[in-house]
């Protein structure tokens, strides 16, 4: 069963290109681990919530935006394998982090439900 991996994450407004370069640097690490996807969506409309929201969630600073990213994997084994190596495996350890990874919010998701259009990404 397809398994997501998660993030939500603070980044300065100004590091828009070292995140993204940072994703390029570290999607061939992820593929060679098995995943089949990686999506890093920039925060454009994220409002202000009445009980909590994405900016409480990180911590959320003036000069910062919310960053939501997942991983696809082909079955939560797969994902559990490569979460096992990142403590091992020292490319990891050598990837760019562009952002505050203590305020960083992330979890494992097993897909109950997914329905597709393939669109090209714009960017």
């Amino acid at each position: 069963m397809t398994y997501i991996n998660g993030f939500v994450t603070p980044v300065p407004s100004d590091g828009q290109d070292a995140y993204v370069a940072a994703a390029r640097q570290a999607w061939p690490l992820f593929a060679e681990y098995g995943a089949v996807q990686m999506t890093e969506a920039w925060g454009e409309h994220v409002p202000t919530g009445t009980h909590t929201d994405f900016a409480r969630a990180v911590d959320l600073r003036d000069g910062e935006t919310v960053v939501l990213s997942w991983v696809v994997w082909p079955d939560r084994a797969t994902a559990d394998r490569c979460e096992a190596a990142m403590h091992d495996d020292t490319r990891f350890q050598s990837l760019p982090m562009p952002f505050d990874g203590a305020r960083m919010i992330f979890g494992g998701f097993g897909v109950i439900f997914q329905a597709n259009t393939e669109m090209p990404v714009q960017r």
